[in-house]
């Protein structure tokens, strides 16, 4: 895959244009209404659109918007055996990671047809063959929604589950031809106090992946609203030694608090920067976005470096998402000119 010098992409998700937001709703509410054609010809068209906004925003490695899927990761349980559905502990007030669905173990997990991941590459690929990266939940993450029952002790156990079951999915979208793959692992932030038991589990995850891994870890977006204590630095040194070629971190919404700490990181360690904010609908000016990416260039080459919102777009409003998106491009492209490239 070839990109420039300080690639812009999207973490991956991309907000959804309005009619489908009402379209999934109604399938929701009234499956009745739509039959199997009817309801691949709305996922294409919003794939379509996901990647014509990303396109003309001039990002330079794009997604499918995460269109096929709900949320990151709230999808992937349909896939998973083992499961039921639990009631939600909270229905109405504020949004908080309280209101999203939760599952018990009713046996052990397996998924014998895999995430759904693959399919989502392969329409992805009838679409578009613009350089592409595929976002997948880590196992650790999974297990955040899913209570072990009376078949596993803990969140570790389920977590044990599920490395096979991801590793599986890594490995089968390699081999349908994916080249970069992203594991969503935004717990591994918001619960930094075991850093080598966490390692451990991501080098089983991405053990055999014939693939570009990047792994994002942010603090929470669910509804916009952050969920961890915002701080990189109980990770450091540590992260260091995660078995995949990129982080993806969240700088932008810290106003670039602890920017420094990317000094730490060993030199085969690719930085994907977080430099607009998802949460804030203010539309970051090229410029800054620039001025933040000199303040990483500080401390980690431009070779080694791509430029991202926060965290995906899904909470963002469709018009303020491609506006930042442009930023993002046109900022890098203003650091890219000063070098000469």
């Amino acid at each position: 895959m070839r990109l420039p010098l300080i690639p812009a992409t999207v973490i991956g998700s991309w907000s959804f244009p309005g009619w489908y937001e009402r379209f999934v709703a109604d399938v929701k509410s009234h499956p009745g209404l739509f039959g199997p054609v009817d309801r691949e010809e709305a996922v294409r068209d919003a794939v379509l659109l996901a990647i014509d906004d990303q396109a003309r925003a001039g990002l330079d490695l794009i997604s499918d918007g995460e269109m096929q899927r709900v949320d990151f990761n709230l999808g992937f349980y349909e896939y998973l055996g083992g499961l039921e559905p639990r009631p939600r502990a909270r229905q109405w007030g504020a949004p908080a990671h309280d209101q999203r669905d939760r599952y018990r173990c009713v046996a052990p997990l397996d998924a014998p047809g895999g995430l759904g991941a693959v399919a989502e590459y392969h329409r992805l690929r009838a679409c578009t063959d613009l350089p592409a990266k595929v976002p997948v939940p880590g196992a650790f993450t999974l297990a955040g929604c899913i209570d072990g029952g009376e078949v596993y002790p803990d969140r570790e156990a389920v977590t044990e589950a599920l490395i096979p079951i991801v590793n599986a999915e890594l490995r089968a979208l390699a081999a349908a031809g994916a080249e970069f793959l992203q594991l969503d692992e935004p717990s591994f932030a918001c619960h930094p106090d075991a850093a080598e038991r966490f390692l451990d589990v991501i080098a089983r995850t991405t053990e055999g992946v014939n693939a570009y891994i990047s792994m994002h870890m942010c603090f929470g977006n669910y509804r916009a609203r952050a969920v961890g204590h915002r701080t990189y630095r109980p990770l450091f040194p540590h992260v260091g030694r995660a078995k995949v070629n990129q982080l993806a971190l969240e700088f932008a919404s810290r106003e670039m608090a602890e920017v420094d700490l990317l000094a730490g990181l060993p030199e085969a360690m690719d930085v994907a920067v977080g430099l607009v904010d998802v949460k804030n609908t203010w539309i970051e000016p090229a410029e800054l976005v620039a001025d933040r990416l000199r303040a990483v260039l500080r401390y980690v080459p431009a070779e080694r470096v791509s430029v991202t919102p926060d965290c995906g777009f899904s909470q963002t409003a469709r018009h303020i998402a491609a506006a930042k998106a442009r930023s993002l491009v046109e900022g890098a492209r203003l650091v890219r000119k000063e070098l000469g490239r």
